[in-house]
């Protein structure tokens, strides 16, 4: 998952780390640790569960502007804003369901997803089952498929950080600074964009970290009537589901995490997002071979150096005359970025600029520029930033002081040029949030916790391989599938039968087999 930044570039989402040895790391400052165990927030997430476990979730058909229609059922789940204070105030979760096609006996429970961000909705979950995707046919047999939108997202008492209109307003400032004045024009910007998540949501804000959306998973759970949580996690879901088990361990039943964020303490975020940078480089060269491979389809350059050079002339070109009034070079990484994303985005992203190319303007803007007619969708747009921003501004100290965040930047973006100053201002809100910055949870195992199945791709971009080894060093009894050769995030949604048979057995019978391991990739795209 991704988000486009007001602050004049699109940011790619959360990762592990490859290189924080060379990096500085961020500056000490006011901490504050968790304390679950028999702490006040362990009080509180246990009386809260068992509130929710006696009202139940109250399903009926999910409302007609919701879009998901019977037999899909929607509900309600309430928890406490702050979990020290069980008794304070309460904000209710949107939850979802599609109960489980098989009979009483195949049922074992219900799946809970969470599909990354931090930002995005889980409540499309359910459909999985009502477009009959064949991946998902046999676990839909013994598991209800429940969705959810995590605290501030979607339906679920929502944050913002600006107004939606504006936030998606383009041209944005190139990303990358030609001088010392663009470098204070973005720090300007990121500084107000923090004030303007304080100004519209500061009440929410101390309570958005990755823990109370863990312990809000545990309160779902009890309101399910489920002894013991079953989770599927993608990209930052992982992260959600490792924190999860280190809080929760005797509470989970099955555990898939796909595409894993980097648990360190030391990597949450910062670091976590200068390592993202050079795996989404890495990816990019990939993906311009694939391109030059094929430049009898697409016609831009058959060798990666001649892709590279097209995309640097386009950047250039839309930064002197934005494309269609609205593209330049912040957009233009917002829309290419889909291709180290995802294999899936590979021959649609060359075949809009092949087309572009050929003078046809209109499929580059209509793919990269904002509607600004699609109110809805900037809402959930600016929403859905506000949540990654708030999420990862609180669940860690990051640097205050601007000389270590030019220092890294600038190191990284000489040899990793494609999103490095896109991140750095994503992120740099950060660096003077106004709420209260806690330490990141030391994910391990604890009593009880069960075999975790990881899935990973080697060389996935938003989320490095190294994230997937260090959460399967950290999770004893844990199984890690290797997707060789393959890069595209969120392995378990792509055919692939070594991937998909496993994930059906571990879910079906809970057995991670005898040893970790690696699958050939998935097909390779096609133009």
């Amino acid at each position: 998952m991704r988000r486009t930044t007001v602050l004049g570039s699109a940011g790619a989402l959360v990762a592990g780390t490859l290189i924080a040895g060379a990096l500085a790391a961020p500056a000490a400052g006011a901490q504050t640790r968790h304390h679950d165990r028999g702490g006040p927030e362990a009080r509180g997430v246990a009386l809260a569960a068992q509130r929710a476990e006696r009202a139940g979730i109250d399903w009926r058909d999910c409302p007609p502007d919701w879009g998901l229609t019977a037999p899909i059922q929607c509900g309600w789940v309430t928890v406490p804003l702050d979990y020290a204070k069980p008794d304070g105030r309460k904000i209710k979760l949107a939850v979802d369901r599609h109960v489980s096609t098989g009979t009483q006996g195949e049922r074992q429970g219900a799946l809970l997803y969470n599909p990354g961000g931090p930002g995005g909705s889980g409540m499309r979950f359910p459909t999985r089952v009502t477009t009959k995707n064949p991946l998902w046919t046999k676990t839909a047999k013994a598991y209800d498929f429940v969705g959810f939108d995590p605290r501030g997202v979607g339906r679920s008492t929502p944050i913002s950080c600006a107004d939606p209109q504006e936030f998606v307003k383009a041209p944005k400032a190139d990303p990358v600074p030609d001088d010392e004045a663009d470098k204070r024009a973005q720090r300007k910007l990121a500084r107000e964009y923090a004030e303007g998540c304080a100004e519209r949501s500061g009440w929410m804000l101390p309570h958005m970290t990755t823990p109370d959306t863990a312990r809000d998973l545990d309160v779902i759970r009890a309101a399910l009537g489920e002894k013991k949580l079953n989770f599927l996690g993608v990209s930052y879901g992982t992260y959600l589901g490792a924190v999860y088990a280190t809080l929760f361990p005797s509470h989970v039943r099955r555990l898939v995490v796909d595409s894993v964020v980097d648990p360190s303490q030391d990597s949450i975020w910062y670091r976590a997002n200068l390592g993202q940078n050079v795996a989404f480089q890495t990816r990019w060269e990939d993906w311009k071979a694939w391109v030059a491979r094929h430049d009898s389809v697409y016609g831009i350059g058959d060798t990666p150096w001649k892709v590279e050079k097209a995309w640097r002339e386009l950047r250039a070109a839309a930064k002197r005359e934005p494309i269609g009034g609205l593209v330049g070079p912040a957009e233009l990484t917002g829309f290419f970025q889909n291709a180290p994303y995802y294999d899936s985005a590979w021959a649609s992203t060359a075949k809009t600029w092949s087309a572009y190319r050929a003078g046809d303007t209109q499929a580059l803007v209509d793919a990269a520029a904002p509607d600004l007619d699609d109110r809805a969708g900037n809402a959930a747009a600016e929403n859905g930033n506000a949540v990654y921003t708030a999420v990862e501004c609180a669940d860690a100290t990051w640097p205050t002081d601007w000389r270590t965040w030019d220092r890294d930047h600038t190191r990284l973006h000489r040899d990793h040029p494609f999103i490095t100053w896109s991140n750095a201002w994503m992120n740099l809100p950060c660096a003077t949030w106004p709420a209260k910055q806690r330490t990141p949870v030391e994910v391990r195992s604890g009593k009880g916790l069960p075999p975790v199945l990881i899935v990973q791709a080697e060389r996935d971009a938003a989320t490095p391989y190294e994230g997937a080894v260090e959460l399967h060093r950290r999770l004893k009894g844990s199984r890690l599938i290797t997707e060789k050769d393959a890069g595209s995030h969120g392995v378990t949604g792509l055919v692939n039968p070594c991937v998909n048979e496993r994930v059906d057995t571990y879910l079906l019978t809970g057995k991670t087999g005898r040893r970790d391991m690696t699958c050939s990739p998935h097909a390779t795209p096609k133009p």
